[in-house]
């Protein structure tokens, strides 16, 4: 089940492109809401944990919740933000001084009285004199205290979270955390896996999100391109955890348009490279009833060159299955010729509408998580090296006649090795691949890049294997 980040509830509302995503980014000391002159950039809720005085609380920005939008799913944005504020236990109302006061502020405010928590209004772009003369009219929304702020430069914010913590509950109790099975000491020693989800757009990966958290968490439309920020949310399973990032899509980047929205776009997918880099595992997802095509390719040569485990998802396999055999072997012989260089990744066909076989899919990201950060000892490595040589003589790049002398491995996450030899400085490529396939079998290194590093003795000066 999900795990929210501990602590009350702080939530920014206000009109689209009033600065609330701003704002959360100067809070929260971090990029994790995209910023845009457009309205309607924010669509999806981003949750993080911030700190003030001593006082540590879960802040969450929403999208715009009423006014001027040309967003098509703005009333989609609008109905998850309204169900965020019902979880709040402190409300940060932010409001344009540059505009003033306008309707949709006073239709925000009546939504919030409602709600009967406290409320602390923050008028933004008070650096401008203009905005400063029209700061007095938001008294006229009935909350009170009325702080000036310019989110962008960080002006008035530390007196604005002054009056945020003085309003948190005096001693909020954790939330409690459900789970499929009772945790245990040992849980809280694994290592938390981080999971990004990658893909071209409308292939389902924030239905297959939503499926894998047992909530609509994430903001799902058939329109491509729905996903803008990179979201991420902990998930405990199996007594383990996995942080689980959903990204926007990845379209090629001649088709990314640097207009108004096209900017927007541009910064989601450098936010979900940025992902990918961060991933212990990425999970590229395809949609069964295209297949894979170069986009995808590129999508995961970023991951491996970046070291990431990774796993084929085959989305809306619910849509396909009924074809037969003769369909999924030809499916997925034509998937593996497209992503030739990923024949270590495993292929999991699922359903993220169904729910069919993401159990599965859990399974196989944790198997490579782990696989990705095994180790292997000096001697047994040398042990296998003698094996391979006995069965397969290496040879060079030029064709000269080397000797592996030893090896040793040197790093994790990803498993990287290095070898001596006795003249080359790199082995034949054909042999290398070799090495690396062997290297899988032996040691169950399942969908995880293996880098290897051939050294000569000579050149080493003495070097030791580490």
């Amino acid at each position: 089940m999900p795990v929210r980040p501990s602590g009350p509830a702080v939530v920014i509302v206000g009109r689209p492109n009033v600065g609330k995503s701003t704002l959360f980014n100067r809070i929260t000391g971090a990029r994790r809401s995209i910023v845009a002159p457009v309205a309607g950039t924010t669509r999806d809720v981003v949750e993080a944990a911030a700190s003030w005085r001593r006082r540590t609380f879960r802040l969450v920005d929403t999208g715009g919740l009423f006014g001027a939008t040309s967003d098509p799913l703005h009333e989609l944005v609008a109905a998850r933000g309204l169900k965020a504020v019902r979880t709040a236990d402190v409300i940060i109302f932010v409001v344009d001084g540059r505009e003033g006061l306008v309707p949709a502020d006073e239709e925000i405010a009546r939504r919030l009285r409602v709600q009967g928590v406290p409320v602390v209004v923050g008028v933004n772009k008070t650096d401008d004199r203009r905005a400063r003369g029209q700061v007095p009219e938001f008294h006229r929304l009935g909350f009170e205290p009325v702080i000036e702020i310019a989110a962008e430069h960080g002006d008035g914010v530390a007196d604005l979270l002054d009056e945020v913590v003085l309003r948190l509950p005096t001693a909020a109790a954790a939330p409690a955390v459900e789970e499929d099975e009772p945790r245990s000491a040992s849980a809280d020693a694994d290592p938390e896996v981080a999971v990004a989800v990658v893909g071209r757009p409308n292939v389902g990966k924030s239905s297959l999100v939503n499926r894998l958290l047992r909530e609509e968490r994430l903001l799902v439309s058939e329109m491509p391109g729905t996903t803008r920020d990179s979201i991420d949310v902990l998930l405990r399973w199996h007594k383990k955890s996995f942080r689980i990032v959903d990204t926007a899509g990845m379209r090629k980047p001649g088709r990314v348009g640097w207009g108004r929205s096209g900017s927007v776009e541009a910064v989601s997918v450098v936010l979900a490279r940025r992902a990918m880099a961060r991933a212990d595992v990425v999970v590229l997802v395809v949609d069964a009833t295209a297949g894979a095509g170069d986009r995808e390719g590129a999508i995961a040569g970023e991951a491996e060159q970046a070291g990431c485990g990774i796993v084929i998802a085959v989305n809306k396999w619910d849509l396909v299955k009924g074809r037969g055999q003769a369909f999924v072997e030809d499916f997925d012989d034509r998937l593996r010729f497209q992503l030739k260089f990923l024949d270590y990744a495993p292929l999991v066909h699922l359903s993220a509408l169904t729910g069919e076989r993401t159990g599965r899919l859990l399974e196989t990201v944790d198997r490579v998580a782990e696989a990705r950060r095994r180790r292997v000892s000096t001697a047994e490595f040398n042990r296998f090296l003698e094996a391979a040589v006995a069965a397969n003589a290496p040879v060079s790049k030029g064709r000269r006649n080397v000797r592996i002398l030893y090896g040793a491995q040197t790093g994790t996450a990803p498993p990287a090795f290095v070898l001596f030899t006795n003249v080359a400085t790199a082995l034949h490529f054909s042999y290398e691949r070799y090495l690396v396939n062997r290297l899988r079998a032996t040691f169950g290194f399942e969908g995880t890049p293996i880098r290897l590093t051939v050294r000569s003795r000579r050149r080493a000066q003495g070097a030791s294997p580490r």
